[in-house]
């Protein structure tokens, strides 16, 4: 499958979960609102999910997915499927006992995680009640991203992409199974977000049978340690907890200082960081899983000119699509916020905090996206060390630049730093590519990239314009009723896509005939196989 057809196939499967997500995100912003209750949920939601970034989505993904991509194109399939069920049999070993320990010293994490809590006995409580019953969701989403990976490597991106709406819907059931047994709305929703995780695993089970791929899990797991394909496994996995995962990392610096700010900040943060996720993760991610098993089967087969041929084209579908997402979210954070979100206990009050915080992620979204784009070409070579060292920098300089910015600008402030830490993280990249001539960003690039950014201001200035027009003609547009701002939202992204589209076609930016003949062209996947020696 070509680079084009892959993106194309997650990020669209990805944009229908994240579609799915805002609805959830309704539903959570009118049943729990944006208080002591929503924040202890939150931290409880992050919890799982901050570990199955790091352990399976990032050095899980960026460790084995190579690995594996690299046997089933240039060694016998069975012998990769079975290294395949030995790396999930030991990895979800490990995973289980650590699930456990985190359960037996939860209220201590809780209160490492969020310390603003601690003042406040019944708010840390709840937190720690919440934490419980989600916590196992890692367990059971490990072992989905193990699925995935598989699927990924076997050319297969539409059901793990898919496998998110899961979650989003079982949250949004949950409100009707079981919440009205809960002690709280957010108990119910907690045993949804661990119910969804095993209905994955159902879910991808099923794809993985039609691959003909059967997984028997194995239990002489200190044998199988000792393999040396698993022990290179772990190797890699290490280094790569910090590599892949900075995002992640940084989302929890900023829960942990969020928490000292005050209620309601980390609910704002989380429902603008949602917002953020739906550019990011129907683009970033989708390039990044569909850049890497492309990337390791050129390296492995001494292709090097078409490996910087992806890398090329990764960094301009990127820039496409980041880049206008960005400007977009700029001009119109408020009407979406207000919108999607501000009704039931979501007042105007957190429709403001919280698009002032989307303004201020967006401005970073495109450097994000570029370093998902650019950290595969690392994890290809089987590079893991490299990216932790990047890692380290961004972790302290988001840090330095939240404890400086939280005082004078609260979570904003918080916000800032994540968005500084981005074009840190972005520089480091492309610096470090450069240097070691794995590849380095061409002038017929550059070129693009400035046309991309030309067309978002054009499109800004429009939005802008159409902006004013509206306030001008309605007086206060977001005081209208449902039904007015849905249509006045509408008319703004159609002038916005279309202002996009036309001023990217005078400038040559869009190319309607390549991207047509990608997609009809046959992706070649294949490398020549070598013998074993």
């Amino acid at each position: 499958m070509s680079l084009f057809k892959s993106i194309a196939t997650f990020g669209g499967f990805t944009l229908v979960s994240r579609i799915t997500g805002f609805f959830r995100d309704m539903v959570l912003a009118n049943f729990l609102g944006a208080g002591i209750v929503s924040d202890a949920f939150f931290v409880a939601f992050k919890l799982p999910n901050l570990f199955r970034s790091l352990f399976a989505e990032g050095a899980f993904t960026t460790a084995f997915v190579p690995m594996l991509s690299q046997k089933l194109v240039c060694e016998d399939k069975e012998k990769a499927l079975r290294f395949a069920a030995q790396a999930i049999s030991v990895l979800t070993f490990f995973l289980g006992i650590f699930v456990i320990v985190m359960e037996i010293f939860m209220p201590l994490v809780v209160e490492v995680l969020a310390p603003g809590f601690i003042e406040d006995h019944g708010k840390i409580e709840l937190a720690t009640s919440l934490s419980h019953i989600t916590f196992p969701f890692l367990l059971f989403i490990s072992i989905v991203s193990f699925q995935s990976g598989i699927l990924n490597s076997l050319g297969k991106f539409a059901a793990p992409a898919a496998a998110p709406v899961i979650l989003n819907l079982m949250m949004i059931a949950s409100v009707f199974i079981f919440v009205p047994f809960g002690d709280t709305p957010a108990h119910g929703i907690a045993v949804g977000v661990t119910f969804a995780g095993f209905i994955e695993i159902l879910w991808l089970t099923y794809f993985l049978h039609c691959q003909k791929v059967y997984l028997r899990p194995q239990f002489n797991i200190f044998t199988l340690i000792k393999d040396a394909d698993i022990r290179t496994l772990f190797k890699r996995i290490a280094p790569g907890v910090l590599g892949a995962g900075v995002y992640q990392i940084n989302m929890v610096v900023d829960t942990i200082l969020v928490s000292l700010v005050g209620t309601g900040a980390i609910s704002w943060l989380y429902y603008a960081n949602r917002l953020q996720q739906l550019p990011l993760g129907v683009v970033g991610a989708a390039i990044s899983v569909a850049v890497l098993p492309i990337l390791s089967q050129h390296l492995k087969a001494k292709q090097d000119d078409e490996a910087r041929q992806v890398q090329d084209k990764a960094i301009e579908y990127g820039g496409l699509l980041s880049i206008p997402a960005a400007a977009a979210l700029v001009i119109l954070a408020e009407p979406i916020i207000n919108i999607l979100f501000q009704h039931g206990k979501f007042g105007s009050f957190e429709t403001q905090m919280t698009a002032k915080a989307v303004i201020v992620y967006a401005i970073g979204l495109p450097a994000y996206v570029f370093v998902k784009a650019l950290a595969p070409n690392f994890f290809a070579r089987g590079d893991t060390k490299t990216p932790v060292k990047y890692s380290i920098v961004v972790l302290v300089t988001n840090l330095l630049f939240s404890i400086l910015l939280m005082r004078p600008f609260g979570h904003v402030g918080i916000a800032g730093a994540t968005t500084i830490a981005a074009f840190v993280s972005l520089w480091q990249y492309y610096r470090g590519l450069k240097k070691r001539g794995y590849w380095n960003c061409p002038q017929k690039l550059l070129i693009k990239i400035g046309k991309i950014i030309f067309c978002s201001i054009i499109m800004s200035m429009c939005l802008l314009f159409a902006e004013c027009f509206v306030n001008l003609k309605f007086n206060d547009w977001l005081s209208l009723g449902i039904l007015p701002r849905l249509a006045i939202f509408g008319f703004l992204c159609i002038l916005g896509v279309a202002s996009f589209l036309i001023t990217a076609k005078l400038t040559n930016v869009l190319d309607i005939k390549e991207i047509m003949s990608v997609l009809l062209k046959k992706g070649n996947r294949k490398c020549s196989k070598t013998p074993a020696k």
